[in-house]
């Protein structure tokens, strides 16, 4: 008698959720594990910066690796069929990490008073004259005049419990933050003793903090509109909707002319139309720099001998702004007439054709043919090139920097500066004072006023009729 085994029964792996609610559930899963990874990492190098003082902050980075790593595993037991989602991983932390930390950071920043000036940083310039007492625990503050230490230090309260004060050594090296315990007429009391890493102390200052002030950046912004922002919201709108009317004329043209299949030369024509297309902008515009200046540049040298007064192309607010159309136009003008003669390609020969047998003639055959059947591919890039145009920071950088300076506008917001410019403005030049939370307000409502316009030009198109089909 034989004794059979019975055959051995195969797990089968969990069937993942179909459709939409399976997608979902496996971003949700995922989002969770990069949010608990990120959290371990960031707890981790918290223990690590107070073991370690001098370490690295890249190390949050190396802990949620870690953590990743051993949270991955787990998560394939709890879950097996989420092995089919992992290649979302790599997406899912570049999404998080470049587009929706930024939005987060930008709608924070916002709301506070987030500047140059307050920072979170020491206050270089507020520098003053410090003692040490012998047992390292009191600093006298000797060169505050009539200003109190709680005034000095911006505290909340008069016993300035908390608050942070940094002291520096007679080299200014090694600036040290020590925390508040109170104070009394010039003394701070720190909460702690002096280390000894910091062996004397001549100086100390305050910390520019920073918090949250609502809507007060919204507020300056629109009690100002009629010196930055309805000026500069005009001028972005004429901006781009010019630029993509006269650029798709220009290459609407230049395309059905290159389109004849009985031009000769054609190819010779469009490889030279093509070439500002293909040197990057960056020269392109830095050569119109060139040639565009008032007393020296080539333009106004040839209107001269014409008889022609030289023209302050880059220098008047009027001909500053007509001359960034043009260069857009040279800059713009290749990728119509490519798109053109994509869209011509598409269209059969024989409805030209038939139009010609019954006597139309070409410019009824353009009107009649060509340019109804160019709509429908024209549609999308006509509108894309809006939205491209409407944040179009590049050609105003390059070719003008926003200026030239025009009476009754902001510092930050110039003749020829459009929403973009204003806000790089704002935050990154000196003029606005690095406001980083008034360029964030700014941001905002760029977006909601990008987002108004998309809508309309939607509706008018007719993308969402042709979506609901």
């Amino acid at each position: 008698m034989t004794n059979t085994l019975p055959a051995p029964t195969l797990k089968r792996p969990a069937v993942p959720p179909q459709g939409t609610r399976g997608f979902l559930l496996a971003l949700l899963i995922l989002g969770a594990l990069l949010g608990l990874s990120a959290l371990i990492g960031w707890g981790l190098s918290l223990l690590t910066a107070q073991v370690v003082p001098g370490a690295p902050a890249y190390l949050i980075l190396v802990w949620a690796g870690l953590a990743l790593l051993v949270l991955a595993p787990l998560t394939y037991r709890a879950f097996p069929w989420i092995t089919d989602w992992f290649y979302l991983l790599p997406a899912l932390v570049f999404v998080l990490a470049f587009t929706v930390l930024p939005v987060i950071l930008t709608v924070n920043y916002a709301f506070t008073n987030y500047s140059g000036q307050n920072s979170g940083s020491p206050d270089s310039a507020s520098r003053t004259a410090a003692t040490l007492s012998a047992d390292r625990r009191v600093v006298t503050l000797s060169e505050l005049g009539e200003q109190t230490v709680a005034e000095y230090l911006g505290c909340a309260q008069p016993s300035c419990q908390g608050a942070s004060l940094v002291l520096y050594d007679e080299e200014a090296s090694s600036p040290l933050r020590q925390k508040v315990e109170s104070v009394s007429g010039p003394q701070v009391t720190l909460s702690a003793p002096v280390p000894a890493t910091l062996e004397t102390v001549a100086a100390a200052t305050r910390i520019n903090t920073f918090g949250y002030v609502g809507l007060a950046n919204f507020q300056e912004i629109f009690s100002k509109a009629s010196r930055a922002l309805w000026p500069v919201f005009l001028w972005t709108v004429v901006f781009a909707f010019s630029t993509v009317i006269i650029n798709a004329l220009a290459g609407l043209i230049l395309g059905i002319l290159l389109y004849n299949k009985n031009l000769k030369g054609r190819n010779i024509y469009r490889t030279l139309l093509f070439l500002p297309w293909a040197i990057p902008a960056v020269i392109s515009v830095q050569m119109w720099v060139a040639l565009l200046n008032q007393p020296y540049g080539v333009v106004n040298k040839a209107l001269g001998l014409l008889g022609i007064v030289a023209i302050p192309w880059l220098n008047d607010p009027l001909w500053a702004k007509i001359s960034i159309l043009l260069v857009n136009l040279w800059l713009g003008f290749p990728y119509m007439m490519t798109a053109t003669i994509s869209a011509l390609s598409t269209i059969s020969d024989d409805l030209y054709e038939a139009a010609s047998i019954d006597g139309a003639s070409r410019w009824q055959q353009i009107t009649g043919i060509t340019l109804p059947l160019l709509r429908t591919s024209f549609t999308p890039i006509l509108l894309s090139g809006f939205a491209f145009n409407f944040n179009n920071f590049g050609i105003i950088y390059l070719l003008t920097a926003g200026g030239p300076d025009q009476a009754g506008r902001e510092s930050t917001a110039r003749s020829t500066d459009i929403l973009l410019s204003w806000g790089y403005n704002t935050a990154f030049v000196s003029s606005g004072g690095q406001n980083f939370a008034l360029a964030s307000a700014i941001a905002l409502i760029i977006f909601f006023l990008t987002l108004a316009i998309s809508l309309v030009n939607f509706r008018a198109a007719g993308v969402f009729k042709e979506a609901r089909k």
